[in-house]
């Protein structure tokens, strides 16, 4: 069904100022909270291993609000001023371990491509049902294991501790390459003739290479300085478990936003930001507790229509413009598991399928005329293809 509001008719504008001393409030709720945990589970260590447990799952869960404001400072609405917001941001990217300027700007790209998977394929790099159909067979066991949910586990730790050292590294190696391939080829040339005329594959601009750059000072500083002073074994099992459990979270509440039933994914023609942002996007209801440590993201749909919205007032315009939101989609945490069977993009239908309904119907119409059904014909097939 086509979608008959147009953005104009949302109520968001008033929404869009950002409260400079809420957002303070935010941070300082968020930041010592979590600081002071860290303490308590030092001081546990030593007297009471079981609370240990309860420590580690507060950790981790105020790991995932800094994740969610610093995404906020990264759409520069937490606060008014965005020099603050690169500031704050910055330095809660530091507790997830994650470089925020970088990360900004790709989710950046996200929202301005929503709904339009010819650009951009969602959280795990989802191929169409073409593309698919052209793996080998181990090909495409490999594909289904690398998006089973559980690998959310090892895939964010990897995401967050792993990758953007290795990013600095291979750009650093990549320029030491580049740098010495002009000493040799190139011996008039001035280190900052040479210095600009690199292009890097793992940053896009300037700024990202230095804020990447300190961010990796900082966190790997904080490393060995937090693992002299606490105990490398103790440091890094805690650090580790919690980091990897509140990536997995960002993963799985990010995935079920953008991949379900009946989600918009269509082609770059005709593809349409309002869709995108309402169709595209899911109202993920969540209790009261996870709202606040998620930052109320779950009001997604709000969020995708204005950037510009901080958190504190997301709810307040959700429910301002609910009436303009009957074909949004609705989910709650029982219906996490079953949106993670939709990792194939049926480009002809434009929608998300699953692998099961995929092998189903192309083996149904092996079966009666293979001889004469084609790619179309089976993407076809595939679209009235009902999974029980």
């Amino acid at each position: 069904m086509e979608i008959v509001v147009k953005k104009s008719d949302f109520v968001l504008t008033p929404y869009m100022k950002s409260n400079d001393l809420w957002a303070t409030y935010q941070v300082l709720n968020t930041v010592i909270p979590y600081i002071l945990l860290w303490f308590l589970a030092v001081r546990s260590a030593s007297t009471s291993l079981w609370l240990i447990p309860p420590i580690i799952v507060l950790i981790t869960l105020f790991s995932l609000r800094c994740f969610s404001l610093m995404h906020d400072c990264g759409h520069y609405s937490l606060f008014s001023s965005k020099r603050v917001n690169r500031f704050v941001g910055f330095a809660l990217g530091l507790i997830n371990a994650m470089p925020q300027y970088a990360w900004s700007r790709d989710h950046a790209y996200h929202h301005k491509t929503n709904g339009d998977w010819e650009r951009y394929r969602g959280v795990a790099d989802f191929l169409s049902t073409e593309e698919f159909s052209k793996l080998n067979s181990f090909d495409q066991k490999l594909y289904e294991v690398l998006r089973h949910p559980l690998m959310a586990f090892p895939g964010g730790f990897f995401y967050l501790v792993i990758k953007p050292r290795l990013t600095l590294i291979a750009g650093i190696y990549d320029f030491i390459s580049h740098l010495l391939t002009c000493l040799q080829t190139k011996s008039g040339m001035g280190l900052a003739e040479i210095v600009s005329s690199y292009r890097s594959r793992n940053w896009h601009t300037v700024h990202e290479f230095w804020d990447l750059l300190f961010n990796n000072i900082f966190v790997v500083g904080g490393w060995i300085f937090l693992g002299y002073w606490l105990g490398f074994g103790f440091f890094f099992s805690v650090y580790s478990i919690t980091l990897t459990f509140a990536a997995a979270i960002f993963i799985w509440i990010f995935f079920v936003q953008h991949i379900f039933d009946d989600a918009y994914a269509h082609k770059t023609e005709d593809w349409d930001y309002l869709r995108g942002a309402i169709e595209g996007s899911s109202y993920l209801e969540l209790p009261t507790i996870l709202r606040w440590f998620s930052a109320d993201i779950g009001f997604h749909n709000i969020h995708h229509l204005s950037e510009r919205i901080p958190n504190y007032h997301l709810k307040a315009c959700h429910q301002e413009n609910i009436h303009l939101l009957s074909q949004a989609k609705t989910l709650r945490i029982g219906d996490m598991l079953d949106c993670a069977k939709f990792i194939l993009w049926d480009s002809a239908a434009n929608r998300l399928v699953s692998i099961k309904v995929y092998r189903q119907t192309a083996q149904s119409i092996v079966d009666t005329e293979p001889s004469f059904l084609g790619r179309t014909e089976l993407e076809k097939a595939i679209d009235k293809n009902v999974e029980v």
